[in-house]
């Protein structure tokens, strides 16, 4: 239940004036206590099965949760069957969760075998909030240690944890499973010990369990990496290092798309594009305080220019370049080139601009994260005094490009700074000014809105934005950053009507997030069969006998001069082998021609759900297909093609 807004086990005692609400197992509040409840009976389990075991954390996470432990050796498929058969004995005994107060020091007498437990008690407070999963187990206030109490009211295992959790262990029901084991390094760093995350996942029914099974199987088949592969678009070669791809002819083409009509959108809406290097030297990042803030997510530096004598001693310091992690200082520094009038602004900068990022390897995952990638970022300089309308046209301008890829559910997340002010750069009045602009461009957008305090970035807030794909996941996008800092570190200036010196203020914006990314979400979201417009091969020919392919080569030849990607099937296979291999390739509009074709100046289309449209002549056939392309249409059977 919640208790004056706050979430609290059920045998918490009430006062008549509290104002009181119910939780439901099926509300998503409801949800993250039944899974952080199956959490802690996995790790009871664990500990029956193995006893040396010691404890990480246990958080509930989107659809599910997770248990990190330190074991002598990785769990095994079959340690996996045998934890599941002890947790459904524990979930049998119907065992109580028993909330207790504790000091400090009873946390630590109680948890003296659990070194991770004992860390986590002195992380206490503020700091709890940067341990990933950590704040589920200890936070600002008071310590807790939930007893877990046989039916007759024996303590038979316990954890340090905030809760609230569930009455009983019963609750649990049968709706839960155990997913997977990965690694993950202890508090999220890979100086830390590596202990081993079992995964799971947990619902108020059985039916719910089995609906969320048949959408991870139909994830499974939409998984970007195995349709990469597939379709033939990228690759990981192990020769080029991990987290960096490559790009193949057909996801070139794609990819070449997206930036084709970005650029054309950029264009139309004012901005300018620009060229910027990928490496610099370090003062460049001290100046924009990434080098302090953000130095773990960066590359190890480059020593150059160093010279030596011939006894090896220095006579020219070196110095250090760092692969950029982010392109707005090269930016920044294309604006200070000269000087500025208010007339020149809002200035737009526009760059497609790789950028490199270290990540652990265990974070690594196919195109959605990797170390190179390339952002399609741009930089705004504008004056206070446009500061909301042209973020309002930055929202704007976002969400009408994503629509052009056939996204159309978005919401918003507006992330804010934190009372931890060791973590933010600027003072008071900008971050005030900076979250109240945006606050106030979020909600005229009338798109759901959530604020996130503690998910700044360090120079300012932002709006993040969030789709959802056609499986209901929602992904994060596009961002829209306000910093009133990074002008103020470079001395950014520009001479008002005036005739004073001014300082702009700057609008960070991806549009996709970056281009890897956004493809790897539209490759899952469409599952590979993508609107004409964005397919590598748009139209394929495909003669019902050799004897016609110089009548389909006539009309793919007419096809290819208006521009529209297409080709003939001249190959040696029979024609029902080559519909299924243009089928399973995603190709959206196959041209099948036989002798009543040829000789009434027609063809038929056969469409990726098998569908088809006989006997229509070519001139109207060039035309169907030129609006497909033209209007974005997703076309996967023969209603969709008008």
């Amino acid at each position: 239940m919640r208790v004056g807004g706050v979430l609290v086990d059920l045998a918490t005692t009430v006062a008549a004036t509290d104002a009181v609400e119910p939780v439901t197992l099926d509300s998503p509040d409801g949800l993250n206590i039944l899974r952080h409840s199956t959490a802690h009976v996995l790790a009871q389990a664990v500990q029956r099965v193995r006893p040396q075991t010691n404890l990480g954390i246990g958080p509930p996470i989107t659809d599910g949760f997770y248990y990190d432990f330190d074991v002598a050796e990785p769990f095994t498929p079959e340690d996996l069957k045998a934890i599941t058969k002890e947790m459904q004995r524990i979930v049998r005994e119907g065992q109580r969760f028993v909330r207790r107060v504790v000091t400090d020091d009873q946390a630590r007498a109680e948890l003296a075998n659990e070194p991770f437990k004992l860390e986590l008690i002195d992380l206490k407070g503020p700091a709890a909030s940067k341990t990933e999963g950590a704040s589920v187990e200890v936070g600002g206030g008071e310590l807790t240690i939930y007893d877990n109490v046989s039916r007759d009211g024996e303590t038979v295992w316990k954890d340090l944890c905030r809760g609230p959790h569930l009455p009983s262990t019963r609750m649990i029901g049968n709706g839960w499973g155990l997913t997977r084991v990965a690694g993950a390094y202890w508090r999220g760093s890979e100086h830390n010990p590596q202990l081993q995350r079992i995964y799971g996942t947990a619902w108020a029914t059985k039916d719910e369990l089995r609906d969320y099974q048949e959408r991870l199987a139909e994830a499974a088949k939409r998984d970007h990496r195995r349709l990469g592969k597939e379709l033939d678009l990228f690759s990981f070669p192990d020769e080029i290092g991990s987290g960096l791809s490559v790009w193949h002819p057909k996801g070139g083409i794609i990819r070449q798309e997206m930036e084709q009509h970005a650029l054309r959108r950029h264009r139309e809406a004012g901005y300018s594009y620009v060229y910027t290097p990928h490496i610099t030297k370090k003062d460049l990042f001290l100046e924009s305080n990434h080098l302090v803030t953000y130095k773990e997510g960066m590359f190890p530096p480059i020593r150059l220019d160093e010279e030596r004598d011939a006894d090896g001693n220095i006579t020219k310091a070196g110095i250090d370049y760092y692969l950029k992690p982010m392109n707005c200082p090269m930016h920044i520094l294309i604006y200070r080139e000269r000087g500025r009038s208010y007339r020149d602004l809002p200035m737009r900068l526009y760059e497609n601009g790789t950028v490199y990022r270290y990540e652990l390897s265990g974070a690594l995952h196919g195109l959605t994260r990797v170390r190179g990638f390339t952002q399609d970022d741009s930089h705004l300089f504008v004056t206070p005094d446009q500061l909301e309308d042209e973020a309002t046209k930055v929202l704007d301008f976002v969400l009408s490009m994503l629509r052009d890829f056939g996204l159309t559910e978005f919401e918003l997340e507006l992330s804010m700074r934190d009372d931890e002010k060791s973590k933010w750069i600027g003072d008071e009045e900008h971050w005030t000014m900076a979250t109240d602009a945006l606050r106030t461009v979020a909600r005229a957008s009338g798109l759901k809105l959530t604020e996130i305090p503690g998910e700044a970035a360090f120079y300012g807030p932002k709006i993040d934005l969030k789709t959802r794909d056609a499986l209901g996941r929602m992904w994060q996008l596009a961002t829209v950053q306000l910093d009133f800092n990074l002008p103020e570190r470079f001395g950014l200036e520009y001479t008002g009507p005036d005739g004073d010196k001014h300082r702009p203020v700057m609008i960070h914006r991806a549009l996709f997030g970056s281009i890897e990314r956004f493809f790897a979400i539209l490759l899952e979201h469409y599952a590979g069969a993508f609107p004409v417009w964005l397919s590598p091969v748009q139209v394929v020919g495909i003669p019902v006998a050799e004897e016609y392919a110089d009548y389909l080569d006539e009309i793919v030849a007419r096809l290819r001069a208006d521009g529209v990607r297409a080709e003939v099937d001249h190959s040696d296979d029979r024609m029902q082998k080559k519909i299924r291999t243009h089928t399973t390739q995603k190709v959206p509009l196959q041209l099948i021609a036989g002798e009543a074709d040829r000789a009434g100046g027609t063809v038929s289309f056969r469409f990726r759900d098998g569908s088809r449209r006989n006997g229509v002549r070519v001139d109207e056939a060039v035309a169907l297909i030129r609006r497909a392309i033209d209007g974005k249409v997703l076309v996967n059977g023969a209603e969709d093609l008008a």
